[in-house]
């Protein structure tokens, strides 16, 4: 095994002076960021659903008018088809406001902190952890990856 992975890249070392607490601070900082990055996923997710539900309604409205029901067809169209999911929103407008008044100000801060109480280096937290729980000289507990050819 090559000695390079036995240590871990000096961007993911602590930089001198910082403490215990501030790590910790930086590393819950990271996993909150990290929740919203999934909960950014879950309106994708509700924004492609609900657009692929008004879409199908197009199929709907033809079945119906075919059935013989053409007020049925009409009010699903009229009333249900293009409707905003919340007042004055469709779901492309939802995502737009949440990246813009939350989701963006959170990263801009995470960051901003990251590089001013820990030099830049990211995921201090995680990467002592990793040395904490690795096995010394096991070739799959390497410290980082081996990014010789």
């Amino acid at each position: 095994m090559n000695g390079y992975n036995n240590v871990p890249d000096r961007a993911h070392q602590r930089p001198e002076g910082l403490s215990n607490t501030t790590v910790r601070a930086l590393g819950s900082l990271s996993r909150a960021l990290e929740t919203t990055e999934r909960a950014r996923g879950h309106l994708y997710s509700f924004h492609q659903l609900t657009g692929t539900a008004d879409l199908e309604l197009d199929e709907a409205v033809q079945l119906l008018r075919e059935a013989g029901h053409p007020k049925w067809a009409d009010q699903v169209q009229t009333e249900i088809m293009g409707r905003n999911v919340i007042p004055d929103h469709w779901t492309f407008q939802i995502i737009e406001a949440y990246n813009d008044s939350y989701h963006q100000p959170f990263k801009d801060l995470e960051r901003a902190a990251v590089e001013r109480l820990a030099e830049g280096r990211d995921h201090l937290y995680e990467a002592e952890m990793k040395e904490s729980r690795r096995t010394a000289g096991h070739p799959a507990h390497t410290a980082r990856p081996d990014t010789t050819p």
